[in-house]
């Protein structure tokens, strides 16, 4: 089985994200995969499902090298009263992105907190 073959799940899930410039080579029994992600949380599904297939990472077998380019118009403090979807309303971006966007900050997206700092992303 080639090494293209055993990783097939990562490369399909970084065309399925949206991984820009995503460039997939093998080389001295090394799979290389680079490209460009649009979020963190992008660029850890792709490590997420690598750990799947290899879960000590024993193998040593693929070189990740995914860049993060979070496009970032804005940065808004949570009032009191303020939900994901009214903020989103207000920027014209789906409460989603701003949760995919502030994930680092947002663990249940029906409760954030006033004087939080939150990114707004870009449509």
């Amino acid at each position: 089985m080639s090494l293209q073959e055993k990783y097939r799940q990562v490369t399909n899930l970084a065309a399925d994200l949206g991984i820009t410039n995503l460039q997939v080579r093998e080389q001295d029994n090394v799979l290389y995969i680079d490209g460009t992600a649009n979020s963190a949380s992008d660029k850890d599904k792709l490590w997420d499902t690598y750990n799947k297939i290899d879960p000590d990472y024993r193998s040593a077998d693929v070189v990740m090298n995914i860049e993060v380019t979070e496009k970032v118009s804005r940065e808004y403090t949570v009032e009191n009263g303020d939900s994901l979807s009214k903020i989103g309303k207000a920027y014209g971006v789906s409460w989603q992105d701003i949760y995919e966007a502030n994930k680092d900050i947002i663990k249940n997206p029906d409760l954030i907190q006033a004087g939080w700092k939150l990114k707004i992303p870009t449509v």
